[in-house]
C-alpha cells in the first residue's frame, strides 16, 4: 500500500496509506482534506483539485494530458511542478509522494 505525505494549505502534513488504484485526489479527499474540493469528481474539467509535487517525486509520475495542461493554465497559481491531482494514479512506484495542495484561485 503506497504512502501520500500530503501538506495541507495551513502547513500541517499528514502521511496517509493509499490503497493501490486510487488517485491522489480520491485519496486526499477520502482521508478528510475537506480543503480540496475536487468539484468535478475527478473528470479533469475543473482544475479544483491541484496540488503542488515535490520536486523529488516529479520522475515518476504519469505524463500530463493536454486537457490538464490546459485546466492548470486557467490557474493563477501554477507551477512547474502543478498537477491535477485526480490525474495522478498512485502506483507503488510514487510509495512515498509528497504533495502540497495549491492555494484556491
Amino acid at each position: 500500500m503506497p504512502k501520500l505525505v500530503v501538506t495541507n494549505r495551513e502547513g500541517e502534513t499528514s502521511e496517509i496509506d493509499v490503497e493501490n488504484g486510487l488517485t491522489v485526489m480520491e485519496a486526499i479527499r477520502d482521508n478528510g482534506f475537506d480543503e480540496l474540493l475536487a468539484l468535478c469528481g475527478g473528470c479533469c474539467s475543473c482544475a479544483t483539485c491541484h496540488i503542488y509535487v515535490d520536486n523529488g517525486s516529479t520522475g515518476n509520475l504519469s505524463e500530463m494530458s493536454e486537457d490538464e495542461d490546459d485546466l492548470l493554465e486557467s490557474s493563477d497559481h501554477r507551477k512547474e511542478t502543478s498537477r491535477l491531482s485526480c490525474q495522478v494514479p498512485l502506483t507503488p512506484e510514487l510509495d512515498g509522494l509528497k504533495v502540497t495542495i495549491a492555494p484556491e484561485d
